[in-house]
């Protein structure tokens, strides 16, 4: 229900947005009254797409439904780029014309030139009237309508490139972290982490079959996967269980996991189990020690930030319930989904790797979430007093199925003695 009506708003804010789009673009493009209907027909059904494609699982064959939410995500997230940059348009086109307004007020408020006095000057007869050329487009209009098509241009390419290709444009980011109180013997010790997969109508056997290729080429001595690893749907648990699987070997240390908060809204008991029953170690405010005689560390994982505002029973971040599994003077490594988390948690742990922000999953020119997101926390490293703190893209998306300018990734996490 939580996620229908989130969902739902989404879809009103896109419909508002498609009303300015397609205002603006039928006046540039000089559509006729057919012409704007029709784009109003495509504008429309792009939202529809999306609704059906999201909600409508049973109604149509997945591949029907995969179809129609690609092509609705397509022309949709189009429609938000164009809107954003239209209003950028727009806004300097209404403050260079106050600035116009103010200097013409000002000029009118000046001195009045007086006519010279005495007889009047013999008008000259009147030419004979020519036929004029059709007035050429002032300089002013003429930019802006370059800088409105622009807009379009860049907000129907972006999203097609996001959609079609930006979202599979896999990377795998290598990192080197150093830990205090390291044992000598982990010194290089690597964790291949997998995040934010969305198993769903966008990510399925295609998309598992990349994640277990690139961790397999990560060679990692552990693989974590930190929440959000299925989109919304509980049906696909099963596919959840079976990647944990094909994982779990890739790892002398196998596979380890916490949950996000779309794994709540999926159903958190579903999304346990399905790790459980791959072989997963399930972290869910519990903790592991890492190695052997040779040096240990401790692995923590809490559960997400989002479950204690749900009012899930029992739910939300426990550290210190994770920390009493473990022996107190090991290295501490936490999992933790959320990077929110990461200010509480600095005191008590050497590094935490999260997930939950896809690197902002649509940044075009700009990265809108490092001025939105809690403490700036968006991708990539941050460090707060003596820990650190990593952040991962993410593998699938979530919203419209596309990434701009933040490749989903695979994390090879690299541990030194500090």
């Amino acid at each position: 229900m939580r996620f229908a009506a989130f969902f739902l708003f989404i879809l009103l804010v896109l419909a508002a947005l498609g009303v300015y789009v397609h205002r603006r673009a039928s006046g540039l493009l000089g559509l006729a009254v057919r012409g704007r209907r029709r784009l109003a027909v495509l504008l429309a059904a792009a939202v529809v797409a999306m609704a059906v494609a999201r909600l409508g699982r049973g109604a149509l064959p997945d591949s029907a439904l995969r179809g129609l939410g690609i092509a609705g995500g397509a022309v949709s997230l189009g429609v938000l780029i164009s809107a954003v940059l239209l209003g950028v348009v727009d806004l300097g086109r209404l403050l260079a014309r106050l600035g116009r307004a103010a200097l013409g007020r000002a000029g009118e408020a000046g001195p009045v030139a007086q006519e010279p006095t005495g007889a009047p000057r013999e008008q000259p007869p009147p030419a004979a009237p020519r036929e004029q050329p059709p007035p050429a487009l002032p300089r002013r209009a003429f930019l802006a309508q370059g800088a409105a098509g622009s807009a379009l241009l860049i907000g129907s390419s972006s999203a097609v490139y996001g959609t079609l290709l930006g979202r599979h444009d896999y990377v795998i980011e290598e990192v080197v972290i150093p830990i205090p109180g390291l044992p000598r013997g982990l010194d290089g010790f690597s964790i291949v982490q997998l995040s934010d997969i969305h198993l769903g109508l966008f990510v399925g056997e295609p998309e598992m079959r990349a994640a277990e290729d690139l961790v397999r080429k990560a060679r990692g001595d552990l693989i974590v996967m930190t929440g959000d690893l299925i989109d919304h749907d509980p049906a696909y648990a099963e596919h959840l269980g079976r990647l944990t699987r094909r994982l779990g070997p890739l790892a002398r240390e196998g596979v380890a996991a916490v949950p996000g908060n779309h794994d709540h809204f999926a159903g958190i008991q579903r999304t346990l189990d399905a790790l459980s029953r791959g072989g997963a170690h399930v972290l869910r405010n519990r903790g592991r020690v890492i190695g052997g005689a040779g040096g240990a560390f401790a692995l923590l994982g809490v559960d997400d930030v989002w479950a204690a505002r749900m009012r899930v029973p029992g739910g939300g971040p426990d550290l210190g319930r994770a920390l009493a599994d473990v022996p107190r003077d090991l290295p501490r490594v936490l999992l933790c989904h959320n990077p929110v988390f990461f200010p509480e948690a600095a005191g008590d742990v050497a590094l935490q790797l999260s997930g939950h922000t896809h690197g902002g999953q649509v940044n075009l020119l700009v990265r809108p979430a490092d001025l939105v997101l809690p403490h700036g926390y968006v991708a990539g490293i941050y460090r707060r007093g003596g820990a650190h703190l990593y952040i991962n893209r993410g593998f699938g998306t979530a919203g419209p199925p596309a990434r701009v300018g933040a490749p989903p990734e695979v994390s090879r996490i690299v541990l030194v003695a500090a």
